[in-house]
């Protein structure tokens, strides 16, 4: 190889490395995490790649660590936090402007409300995503900082999760329209792994095999 031609292609792989640097520079703390979280798989793992774990508490724990990809994506977690202000975008950044959960998770009473800006469809122009059912979850369902398992016992508990069953927590996750939110969130923003169908039925069949909790 001549010396010009390996003077070249030096350069170019000093531009290569030069952009790379420039792009993680830009990244805000915490927004290289969501880069990963973003590129990893989008797609959800079938109920039946789950049928050939025979014991049953194995197969439930299983199936709850697939739907897990839904319930730890920005999109679920966004609306669980564990204090008064949510988090937004997919690098979880404290939501602006400040705003506090408030009454019902709907805002403070004479405060910034968030029907305010959250109205009944996304409005992508102005990038603010919206529903009619727009709200943050209760204190009781805050998930962020939990782990998958503590997250498992909470939703299961009948005195933090609305006093649902078994058969009404399938139903929320599976029909909910503001849990189905989380994969039709507007321009700007990863959807949730899989389809809301698919997450349903991952929940369904670990209800089915006995609704076990990840360990931790």
């Amino acid at each position: 190889m001549s010396r010009v031609r390996q003077a070249v292609l030096a350069g170019f792989a000093g531009v290569a490395v030069a952009s790379l640097v420039a792009v993680a520079g830009s990244l805000l703390p915490g927004e290289a995490d969501a880069a990963s979280r973003a590129a990893a798989s989008t797609q959800l793992r079938p109920v039946s790649d789950f049928a050939k774990i025979r014991d049953k508490q194995k197969r439930a724990i299983a199936l709850f660590e697939e739907a897990g990809k839904v319930i730890t994506s920005p999109r679920c977690m966004n609306c669980h936090p564990a204090g008064d202000r949510p988090t937004q975008t997919d690098a979880m950044r404290p939501h602006q402007p400040l705003v506090v959960r408030g009454d019902h998770g709907l805002g403070p009473p004479g405060g910034l409300a968030c029907t305010t800006c959250h109205h009944q469809a996304n409005f992508d122009p102005a990038g603010v995503p919206g529903n009619p059912k727009w709200a943050l979850a209760p204190l009781e369902m805050a998930w962020q900082g939990k782990t998958l398992g503590q997250i498992c016992l909470q939703i299961k508990d009948r005195t933090r999760n609305g006093d649902k069953d078994m058969a009404a927590l399938v139903h929320h996750m599976a029909e909910d329209e503001l849990v189905g939110w989380g994969w039709h969130p507007g321009e700007g923003r990863t959807p949730a792994p899989g389809t809301q169908k698919q997450f349903g039925a991952l929940i369904k069949a670990w209800a089915e095999a006995g609704a076990a909790c990840p360990k931790g």
